[in-house]
């Protein structure tokens, strides 16, 4: 099996509402002489998606329906930004103090809708009041990125957004897939047989989720300022993978 390798695209600028992802990054990857080959995969932060998308919104624009500001005095969060966590979701399954719980619209759970204020610059005001939203389809955001790039450098390759999330059984935070075009989201070893001639029964892998969390590490998540990862070796085949594949029925989740 060749060696999975995960490169830093290095001197991501800070993105601006309408900046063309894929030309920077093509930009960024010849600089180094890094050229794109088959079977290769972009890894993104979501933050530099949402950003080129113009997911921005300043609080100051928000008007807190009812809600909001009952949700707001329980969480202790200020009720604009719950506004728009409600705004971005299906469900609130979850509130305490300092932490909303939500299905999102995209489908996954998740707390405060993955809305976030770190690293976040508006356009005028002060910075405290701007948030960013996560990408309204980030399988469509990766499927335009992908497009984008194989058409220019007429290699096959797979893009992946992702973002920090917590977990439900563990402490601290870890990359999670959010969307992705041309990978698979999950690889189906049922029927497949371990080294002791046993035949797996139940194994399917998350392997989006396993390739965000090894780019996360890559990535960082405070200051480094690397937005992006190069990633080759992937051991399992590209195909057109979608998120969906990711979720868990609600007629298959326990906890819920």
């Amino acid at each position: 099996m060749p060696p999975l390798i995960f490169t830093p695209i290095p001197e991501i600028p800070l993105i601006q509402p309408g900046d063309d992802l894929p030309a920077i990054l093509l930009e960024k990857m010849a600089a180094v002489g890094l050229k794109l080959l088959d079977g290769d995969i972009l890894v993104l932060a979501q933050k530099i998606v949402s950003k080129s998308e113009n997911r921005l919104v300043n609080l100051n624009e928000v008007k807190p329906s009812p809600r909001a500001i009952e949700l707001g005095a329980a969480a202790e969060k200020d009720p604009r930004l719950v506004e728009l966590m409600l705004q971005e979701s299906r469900s609130v399954l979850r509130v305490r103090p300092g932490t909303i719980i939500v299905e999102h619209k995209a489908g996954f759970v998740c707390a405060n809708a993955g809305i976030d204020h770190s690293n976040v610059e508006g356009r005028y005001g002060n910075p405290d009041d701007w948030v960013l939203l996560l990408p309204e389809n980030a399988d469509e955001s990766a499927a335009r990125i992908r497009s984008s790039i194989e058409s220019q450098t007429g290699a096959k390759i797979g893009v992946m957004i992702i973002d920090s999330h917590g977990r439900a059984w563990r402490i601290g935070t870890v990359g999670i897939s959010i969307g992705f075009s041309g990978i698979p989201g999950l690889v189906d070893l049922r029927g497949h047989q371990d080294m002791f001639g046993y035949t797996l029964r139940v194994t399917q892998v998350a392997v989006a989720d396993e390739l965000a969390g090894s780019a996360s590490l890559v990535m960082g998540q405070a200051d480094e300022r690397v937005p992006a990862v190069h990633v080759r070796g992937f051991p399992f085949p590209l195909r057109e993978g979608k998120f969906d594949e990711l979720h868990r029925p609600i007629e298959l989740d326990m906890f819920r």
